[in-house]
């Protein structure tokens, strides 16, 4: 059994910053890519921002420069570092995680960014 839980999500500011945490845990030897997906009310869920094991990054065009994705492999953690966050990143926030060739998903986070 394989469970990811994100947490750091809540209420900021435009312009603020948030951290966002994803630690897996369960029957896990290795993981492979992890990523960040959000899901804003009415929208399709879309890509944020990934990274393999050997922390090779993407980013999704509407992040790049703003949020910057890690891992600590070892902990078996995904982060993702929100900067200058925007009303319109307001979403719910997903991580994933590749393990054992299966795709798992965390519960979401709430993120939400006034004006």
């Amino acid at each position: 059994q394989v469970q990811l839980v994100e947490s750091g999500g809540g209420l900021v500011q435009a312009g603020g910053s948030l951290r966002l945490s994803c630690a897996a845990s369960g029957r896990i030897f290795s993981i492979g890519d992890m990523g960040w997906y959000r899901q804003a009310p009415g929208k399709q869920r879309e890509l944020v921002a990934t990274i393999t094991s050997g922390s090779t990054t993407n980013y999704a065009d509407y992040v790049k420069g703003r949020f910057t994705i890690s891992r600590d492999n070892g902990k078996n953690t995904v982060y993702l570092q929100m900067n200058s966050l925007k009303p319109e990143d307001t979403a719910v926030y997903y991580c994933n995680a590749a393990i054992r060739s299966r795709f798992y998903w965390g519960q979401g986070t709430q993120v939400t960014v006034s004006s």
